[in-house]
């Protein structure tokens, strides 16, 4: 009877320590949440957000973007993964991977209102992905301003010739466009670009500080697409023009001796009688001051109403645009030399006039000296040489060196309306 009340007492104990344990079992299957409940034992199965983050340049949805701004993707804490921008056609623009594939960034301008589209993916560190989506539009412009300059590619020309840069229209902007001028010399020559009155549209010209040295090679490159003229205008083309600077011929016209010189690497080779303008009133006089050949005729018809109209003239050089020419003139032989009768030309005989026509150069400086008028606006666009360096440098736009500081990055050729990028 005492055995069988033990054993039955050491059963429950064993079944209450199974019960405890069993318990103990359910408890430890059971997690307390940050709120004071319960969770199952079954845990979260909620991924972390990827860690790439993608940044486009410009934004999503960005409209009036500049053809020529700066246009990127760049990723943090990953890399980037077949990345591309598209034009409307659906034709890859240019563009480059950095060697570190944290950013991509396009290498040729882009087209005027056109919406381009990136593509991609960026991989995290932590391998996920993300992908690479979105669009911008480029401004469209009112209208576009084209220019044309005054000295070919691959001229030569004498050591007084300035740039001209002539533009169809207004700049209202001109030291965004003076920003984007460069004028790059062989030896460096010291000069500055001017805006001048306009005609026709704005015109800016650039020229050294002092003659050009002999055989100077010159590389202009103006890099006009894209840029914002302002009031709606924007540059058309981009320019370059590669040019060279020739031997040094100077004209020295002292209109007192009745004479003329022409000075060649710093020998006279011709010194000649001539007649210059009589000067008995304004009209007469030939303007003082450095002129520069522009043109050259072997035939020309000249006028001067109410005293003359299309004569026929012979080996013409034009020294300005106000109607002053060397040039042949048979008439006034038997005076060249002793008086001044012309109504303000530089009259020499047939075969003088020939000779000098035949190695006048555009560009070569012609010093007018010892007459009443000086040479000025009033003579023509191209009175550059009559305006003294400080006054030069003040028509800028820009403080002195500004423009080859600041000049941007932009497309050596402009692209067609939807072009290849």
């Amino acid at each position: 009877m005492h055995e069988q009340v033990e054993r039955t007492n050491r059963t429950r104990l064993l079944w209450w320590i199974a019960a405890i344990a069993a318990l103990a079992a359910l408890v430890a299957g059971c997690t307390i949440g940050s709120d004071g409940g319960s969770t199952g034992s079954a845990a979260s199965t909620t991924e972390a957000p990827p860690v790439a983050q993608v940044t486009q340049n410009p934004t999503d949805g960005a409209e009036d973007v500049s053809p020529i701004a700066p246009i990127s993707v760049s990723v943090t804490n990953g890399t980037l993964s077949g990345v591309t921008l598209t034009n409307p056609e659906g034709k890859l623009v240019q563009g480059a991977l950095a060697p570190d594939k944290a950013s991509y960034g396009i290498t040729e301008p882009l087209g005027y209102g056109s919406t381009y589209t990136w593509a991609g993916t960026a991989i995290g560190s932590d391998g996920k992905s993300v992908e690479i989506d979105g669009s911008f539009t480029t401004v469209t412009p009112d209208s576009r301003t084209a220019v044309s300059t005054n000295i070919g590619d691959g001229q030569e020309v004498g050591i007084a010739a300035p740039i001209i840069l002539q533009f169809d229209s207004t700049i209202e902007n001109k030291a965004a466009v003076e920003k984007a001028l460069t004028v790059t010399t062989n030896p460096p020559t010291p000069g500055a670009w001017a805006w001048f009155p306009d005609d026709n549209g704005s015109r800016v010209h650039w020229r050294p500080a002092n003659y050009w040295a002999p055989g100077t090679t010159v590389s202009v490159q103006a890099n006009l697409y894209g840029v914002d003229y302002g009031d709606g205008a924007y540059g058309a083309d981009d320019v370059t023009i590669d040019f060279s600077i020739g031997r040094s011929q100077i004209v020295k016209a002292e209109a007192t001796s009745h004479r003329m010189q022409v000075v060649r690497d710093g020998q006279t080779i011709m010194d000649i009688p001539v007649s210059y303008g009589e000067g008995n009133e304004a009209r007469n006089v030939t303007r003082s001051g450095i002129h520069v050949v522009t043109e050259k005729h072997e035939d020309f018809l000249m006028s001067n109403p109410p005293f003359y109209e299309n004569v026929r003239e012979r080996w013409a050089v034009r020294i300005s645009n106000n109607g002053e020419f060397i040039h042949a003139n048979p008439e006034t032989t038997g005076v060249q030399g002793a008086s001044n009768v012309t109504n303000g030309c530089i009259n020499l005989s047939t075969e003088d006039a020939q000779q000098y026509f035949g190695i006048a150069m555009y560009g070569d400086p012609v010093e007018v000296t010892g007459t009443s008028i000086d040479l000025s606006a009033a003579d023509g666009d191209l009175y550059d040489w009559a305006i003294d360096w400080p006054t030069w440098e003040s028509m800028s736009e820009l403080p002195a060196g500004a423009a080859a500081a600041t000049t941007p990055v932009a497309p050596a050729v402009a692209p067609a309306a939807v072009p290849a990028g």
